[in-house]
């Protein structure tokens, strides 16, 4: 009987260990495995450092990118780096299990180096409203904190529900979207921005151009006519001061020259629905404005 005991547990430990392992795949499809769950983390983006602390794993996180300012817990992290230059050998000396980065943010050979060095890496890109909480889901098992992961991914579809339901059959409205003024940039209709602008019941303007983010001509807006034009409020200056040289164009007759927070609407966590909602409303003040 001791015999077949010993013989049992020598067989259940490699099977133990195998369940151990966990697995997710990250936003370019790559499988990330780990032992165990990560507690030694390093996120690489703002957004990423969002989403970290909204799936439970902020008190994991070891070290930030830049500009990692919420939640305000964030701003103690020590940093490693800019998402544009990460600081390699800080990085390595953190020791993290578990690194989090900006697939097409952070430079990819140094997002290659740390793989190389047997770091698991984790690929975040959410390129849709839905992917953000699949993502909150994923970080959340590779740090073993999957009850408050589910719960804010589940609170954030139902939000997002909520929120489709309310505005996006609403009147169409059209919008030229503002990223940067010289050169002059927006989006087009693949990005996440537009998506929020679609179930806002909005219509970019140049959604059909190949580039995500493509530099625009002054002439081709006011050819355009858009009833409104967005600009992120981070800017400095005067947004719209370019604008307010065509009065006959819709968005500047009518006082439709509208700012949003680009903290919350340009980053791909959570705190994106708090940037959908604002602008939704925004684009009922510009319904109400139709002449």
């Amino acid at each position: 009987m001791r015999r077949f005991f010993a013989c049992w547990l020598l067989a259940l430990g490699p099977l133990t260990v195998a369940q151990a392992a966990i697995s997710v795949t990250d936003d370019t499809r790559q499988t990330v495995t780990l032992p165990a769950p990560a507690h030694r983390i390093v996120s690489l983006a703002p957004h990423v450092t969002e989403l970290l602390f909204a799936a439970g794993a902020g008190p994991y996180i070891v070290g930030v990118s830049e500009f990692s300012d919420y939640p305000p817990a964030a701003k103690r992290i020590p940093t490693i780096g800019s998402a544009l230059s990460l600081d390699l050998e800080r990085i390595i000396q953190l020791k993290p299990d578990l690194i989090v980065g900006w697939n097409k943010g952070n430079p990819a050979p140094q997002l290659a180096q740390l793989e190389q060095l047997g770091i698991p890496v984790y690929k975040s890109e959410p390129y849709s409203l839905e992917a953000i909480p699949r993502s909150i889901e994923s970080l959340a098992h590779l740090a073993g904190t999957e009850v408050t992961g589910q719960a804010a991914a589940s609170a954030f579809r139902t939000r997002l529900k909520q929120l489709r339901e309310t505005y996006e059959h609403r009147r169409p409205v059209t919008v030229f979207y503002q990223i940067w003024r010289a050169p002059l940039m927006t989006l087009n209709g693949t990005h996440m921005v537009s998506s929020v602008l679609r179930h806002c019941g909005g219509e970019n303007i140049f959604a059909e151009l190949p580039q995500l983010a493509p530099t625009v001509s002054v002439e081709a807006v006011v050819k355009a006519n858009p009833e409104a034009i967005i600009a992120s409020s981070g800017e400095q200056e005067d947004l719209f001061a370019l604008w307010r040289r065509f009065p006959a164009m819709k968005a500047v007759a009518r006082g439709n020259l509208v700012t949003i927070d680009g903290a919350l609407l340009n980053r791909s966590g959570p705190r994106i629905l708090d940037g959908m909602e604002n602008l939704c409303r925004k684009l009922d003040e510009v319904r109400s404005k139709q002449r």
